[in-house]
């Protein structure tokens, strides 16, 4: 039975999560996925960091208050954030990396992930932005060194698309997809259906925790733009830049607008699509759009994603599921561990 050591860079609710899993599940994932989790390493920005290299206590780590420098409260622990110690030299054979996304550069997070990889470390990571936008040079690096990048949860939280279509799809030919990627303009806009203003509609979001303070982002379609990239370079060979996807939010969007839809038996949704052209070039974009009742995503309603893969064999496909939350998010890491872990065994 393999027992993995892991540092958790970054502590927020992810990570956070990802410890109370262990905390209540590590014993049962030994018979069940043949493998247990040991918490070597804890670092973040704002609670500090903490090196235990015969094992944290998961149980205590996911207890911990959200205050300034909380883990100088445990043992061993200090207010400062030592990032590379923790990365380099805490023991760990993954890191899982779930600091906030950059969409600009991607930092710090792409720095956590390269000097991870750099070290022949496995790194399992939520971020979008080192995936969007450095991509192509972490799988390279991670090649080079014989070690796992993973990072499914990076696109629908712990809703498993890239893996989905990428192995239970193989060989399907996906030529595009269109896709509800982003929860928090949908509910925005499930919200306006039920007859809120846009503006009460993004204030109940945040409210609801679904909407940052500064909610651009979501509503107007930067986040689903990754995510874009993500899953055009990922299924469809793409090689997108951030700049090369057209993109429009909803913000624009009015009652009238909500209420003309549905007279023609229409939904506004928000969707991030890429296609590929019969010269082999892909296209993609992000805009709202008019969808007929009868479209596999109008249904999809509230904070819920979904993606809709097409293919010339199977016509479309369509997974839904949570696109957030930090258990679920939490679950999307364990994931791309069991997939590792089946990686390393047969090897």
């Amino acid at each position: 039975m393999t027992e993995y050591k892991l540092a958790l860079v970054g502590f927020g609710g992810v990570n956070r999560a990802l410890a109370q899993l262990i905390a209540e599940r590590n014993e049962g994932w030994k018979t069940e996925l043949g493998f247990s989790l040991k918490i070597v390493g804890v670092t973040d920005l704002f609670l500090g960091s903490l090196v235990g290299r015969e094992g944290l206590d998961a149980g205590v780590l996911a207890r911990l208050p959200s205050v300034k420098g909380a883990l100088a409260q445990l043992p061993g622990g200090t207010v400062e954030a030592l990032n590379e110690a923790v990365i380099k030299d805490s023991g760990a054979d993954i890191i899982a990396e779930a600091t906030f996304t950059n969409p600009v550069d991607g930092e710090p997070a792409t720095s956590f992930c390269r000097w991870a990889l750099e070290a022949g470390k496995h790194v399992v990571t939520t971020n979008k932005g080192p995936i969007a936008l450095h991509g192509a040079e972490l799988k390279a690096l991670a090649l080079r060194n014989k070690v796992a990048f993973e990072y499914e949860g990076s696109v629908m939280s712990g809703t498993p698309v890239i893996r989905l279509a990428k192995q239970t799809l193989a060989g399907s030919a996906i030529n595009g997809f269109e896709g509800i990627l982003n929860g928090t303009s949908n509910f925005v806009l499930t919200c306006m259906e039920g007859g809120l203003g846009f503006a009460e509609a993004v204030r109940q979001a945040q409210e609801l925790g679904y909407a940052e303070a500064d909610p651009s982002a979501d509503v107007e379609g930067y986040d689903v733009r990754l995510k874009v990239v993500i899953l055009a370079n990922e299924l469809l060979d793409a090689k997108l830049q951030v700049s090369d996807v057209s993109c429009q939010g909803i913000s624009a969007l009015t009652l009238d607008d909500i209420a003309k839809a549905r007279q023609e038996g229409a939904r506004w949704k928000l969707i991030g699509a890429a296609t590929r052209q019969a010269d082999g070039s892909v296209s993609a974009r992000v805009e709202p759009r008019l969808l007929r009742n009868d479209h596999p995503l109008a249904a999809i309603s509230g904070a819920t994603n979904a993606v809709s893969f097409t293919s010339p064999l199977l016509g479309a496909v369509t997974v839904s599921g949570p696109g957030a939350g930090r258990m679920e998010t939490a679950y999307a890491l364990l994931s791309d561990i069991i997939s590792l872990h089946s990686t390393v065994a047969t090897h």
